[in-house]
């Protein structure tokens, strides 16, 4: 339900032809302005003003990416709701909005080209490091087994990289967003989602010790290889659990202690892994609770050169359907 207010706005802003083939699009997943006018046809100054009106309307959310701005429905409120609504009663087989959506298709496929030919021209450094532990899927897969437990609402991917976590865990979230300081690699994770046909999860750029987002906002925040990149790892993991909904969990994933120095100069890596009392003792700083610190093994039990750890904290403040519940057992 929306309000008169809202609805007026959300018609006004619609009411235009150009504008309502932007909410078609948007409803197919994030686009940005370079994006729009290489699909409409259209110029950037022209399809920017489109793009405020429909922003100040509420049905359209906008985001930076360094230089770049990435355009979405608003789904956090009543106006993307609304859009969605209207984008769905168009009819697909309209000549103009089969045309705009020949024209995303090609844009997408000029993107994730780009795209994989940035990860191509790091793969043989990945290929290496991937080399000295436990293969990815084991990786993956104990972390999906980690993230089975609590609610399924809301799912924060710190340093996200290439998407693949997002990739795993997402589909079984209400909302899912992923955050990477770099954006040559945010690249890659769009075209990778897109290709997984998970086009709706949310790429954000971002500082991992200042992240954008309202606290509390997050069921579940995963950390994959990435405390091992900073200077200061500890407060990484505050942000991370002050992301947290109360009764969270925060997912870690890093290297146990080594002695491997050149991770350090040619992969610039800052920390030669971590201990299992330095993970816990800064969960416990943050308000958690570490039920879970494991190594993670090949599925045949080989051991690797660096041994991958997972460490699991939950939020110890109680869900508010759990302290409801609590209070009137307490009361009766």
């Amino acid at each position: 339900m929306v309000s008169s207010d809202v609805l007026l706005a959300g018609l006004r802003a619609a009411g235009e032809e150009t504008r309502l083939r932007i909410l078609a699009l948007l409803s197919e997943g994030e686009l940005s302005v370079s994006d729009l006018t290489d699909i409409l046809g259209q110029s950037q100054p022209r399809i920017s003003r489109h793009l405020k009106l429909l922003t100040e309307a509420g049905l359209v959310r906008r985001s930076r990416e360094g230089a770049w701005a990435f355009f979405r429905l608003d789904e956090t409120g009543a106006g993307g709701a609304f859009a969605a609504s209207l984008a769905a009663w168009l009819d697909p087989r309209d000549p103009v909005l089969a045309a705009d959506r020949e024209r995303l298709s090609a844009v997408r496929m000029s993107r994730a080209e780009a795209a994989q030919g940035y990860f191509a021209s790091v793969a043989r450094d990945w290929d290496r490091l991937r080399s000295l532990h436990v293969p990815d899927e084991a990786v993956e897969a104990a972390v999906e087994a980690a993230a089975r437990e609590g609610a399924r609402g809301a799912f924060l991917d710190l340093g996200t990289g290439t998407g693949r976590m997002l990739e795993r865990i997402a589909p079984t979230f209400g909302r899912a967003i992923g955050v990477d300081a770099n954006h040559a690699m945010l690249a890659v994770a769009r075209a990778n989602l897109e290709k997984a046909g998970l086009s709706r999860v949310e790429l954000r750029q971002g500082d991992i010790y200042a992240l954008p987002f309202t606290r509390g906002s997050f069921d579940l925040v995963v950390v994959h290889q990435v405390l091992h990149f900073l200077d200061d790892p500890g407060r990484a993991v505050r942000e991370a659990a002050a992301m947290l909904s109360p009764g969270g969990r925060l997912i870690v994933v890093d290297f146990a202690p080594h002695e491997m120095e050149f991770l350090r100069a040619e992969h610039a890596h800052r920390r030669l892994g971590f201990s299992k009392a330095q993970i816990s003792g800064w969960f416990s700083e943050a308000g958690l609770n570490c039920d879970l610190a494991e190594e993670i093994k090949s599925a045949g039990g080989v051991s690797a050169e660096l041994t991958v750890m997972l460490w699991r904290g939950q939020d110890r403040r109680k869900p508010a359907e759990q302290s409801l519940r609590q209070s009137s057992l307490e009361v009766a």
